[in-house]
């Protein structure tokens, strides 16, 4: 599976919509996926919204937990790549990423919430 990098700067404004959940890599046993340096691979579900009528949900697979991420909260995805896959008559696109990273809040302006009134 060839990877293809993603320009997360041409995505708009990327959102968390489902906080992050252990990837399962064997719905069996329950056992939760890995990867070769034997971290807990997570899936988070990340709205992508490019303009004021379209939004899509992406799920983006990335190694250990995202700290801070929860869901309503404006996120920075680094290191997004995706991978077309297809097996048998199914075919989609998925997504990995190196990092999940909340944005910060900006901070509130020294004159926020002061009357202005003389």
């Amino acid at each position: 599976m060839q990877s293809i990098p993603v320009d997360t700067t041409r995505l708009g404004v990327l959102r968390c919509a489902v906080g992050p959940e252990p990837k399962i890599a064997d719905f069996e046993s329950k056992e939760v996926k890995k990867d070769r340096d034997g971290n807990t691979i997570y899936t988070v579900a990340v709205t992508v919204r490019q303009d004021r009528r379209r939004v899509s949900v992406i799920e983006i697979a990335v190694p250990g937990e995202p700290k801070g991420v929860v869901e309503g909260l404006e996120v920075r995805v680094t290191g997004l790549e995706a991978f077309a896959w297809a097996m048998g008559d199914r075919h989609g696109v998925s997504f990995r990423a190196a990092a999940i990273t909340p944005v910060p809040a900006p901070a509130a302006s020294a004159t926020a919430g002061k009357g202005g009134g003389a």
